[in-house]
């Protein structure tokens, strides 16, 4: 989620039963609702460095814990240094401290169900966790915690009651999205049409959480058509809770296609209705020159990060292949503003690798 929602957040929840235990609390709430993406800082040394720390131990059990007590020490000793006449009407160290960890954990928690996911039990496991039912920026969230904090400016039981009636209608909205992200999962078959059989003879059970990286599908031999099927996801979109980017990753590329659940809410599961212009293919081909770059400090931070790497290789007269990767749940959605900019930056890698094999040039970016 985006910071500004993060701070809202933190600020409903000092309307409710945990934001009494002391002047400060609500300070310790809003300060660790964003103090996991410090990690930021990480941006100074560049965008490898940023993308190998990227909601890394910041989003962990370390940084829940360690950030959680340090907001609540700055909390505590500022109050103390600033606001010396109402000492006695100041939180406890141990009540901040229990505010600024609920702060810190609920942030990594509002992270998880983003299509953009979060590292959740770094540095133990490196792997990222998503459950793909939210955007990373929701503009009707935002707007319910806007309005909410705007509606209970009058007495404390006003306040007590706009905060109950938003964290309502936020169980509401994932609700609503969870829903709509099962029904665009079975809409899904019909979407696509024909698809080659499951890689894995025995799928999945389909589990709440997506983790990754995994290793490179099973590619066909050339000549040979034997594609299979990897998985499919249901990706939210900013717009509307209705509105899904489907995902089908094949052992050599991805199928995408765009599908609007309303349009289908009252009619058999198999019913494609709902499907919007959209559909693209996007190659995925890992050569031994591709295997080669993986190798690379820019290959290994990308495919680190990367839930769905397309791969291409274009070969010049010389015999250097330059290989790029784009990151496919990025590949023709929509930007919010400022966002493109960072998309190509982050979101693809290109690596140059010489006819002998010598590594030539790498970056992230086009």
């Amino acid at each position: 989620m985006d910071n500004l929602t993060h701070s809202l957040f933190a600020a409903t929840l000092a309307r409710t039963p945990l934001g009494r235990a002391g002047r400060g609390t609500a300070s310790a709430l809003i300060l660790a609702s964003n103090a996991p993406d410090i990690d930021i800082i990480a941006a100074s040394g560049g965008a490898l460095r940023y993308l190998e720390w990227h909601r890394g131990p910041t989003h962990g059990p370390l940084g829940i814990v360690g950030l959680g007590l340090v907001t609540a020490g700055l909390v505590w000793a500022g109050r103390r240094v600033l606001d010396r006449r109402r000492a006695a009407e100041h939180a406890s160290y141990l009540s901040l401290a229990a505010a600024a960890v609920t702060g810190v954990l609920l942030h990594v928690l509002m992270d998880v169900p983003t299509s953009y996911g979060t590292r959740l039990l770094s540095p133990f496991d490196w792997h990222w966790y998503a459950i793909d039912v939210m955007p990373i920026v929701d503009v009707y969230l935002l707007v319910v915690l806007s309005l909410g904090l705007g509606l209970g400016l009058g007495s404390e039981a006003a306040r007590r009651r706009s905060a109950t009636i938003v964290l309502g209608m936020m169980v509401a909205n994932y609700g609503l999205r969870g829903a709509a992200h099962e029904r665009a999962l079975r809409l899904a078959p019909g979407v696509f049409g024909a698809l080659p059989e499951r890689c894995d003879p025995v799928p999945p059970s389909g589990p709440i959480v997506d983790r990754w990286p995994r290793r490179p599908s099973p590619q066909p031999a050339a000549g040979e058509v034997n594609r299979c099927l990897v998985e499919i996801a249901a990706l939210p979109t900013f717009r509307t809770p209705f509105a899904w980017r489907l995902i089908a990753q094949l052992s050599d590329g991805y199928e995408i296609r765009n599908v609007n659940v309303a349009d289908g809410f009252g009619a058999a599961a198999g019913t494609v209705a709902g499907v919007q212009e959209g559909a693209e293919r996007v190659p995925n081909e890992w050569t031994p020159s591709v295997f080669a770059a993986a190798r690379t400090d820019v290959g290994q931070r990308f495919l680190g990060f990367s839930r769905f790497p397309a791969a291409r290789a274009f070969v010049d007269p010389d015999g250097a292949t330059t290989v790029r990767w784009s990151e496919t749940r990025f590949i023709g959605a929509p930007a919010l503003p400022g966002q493109r900019d960072r998309r190509l930056r982050l979101f693809t890698a290109t690596v140059r690798v010489g006819a002998d094999g010598r590594i030539l040039g790498r970056r992230l970016g086009p």
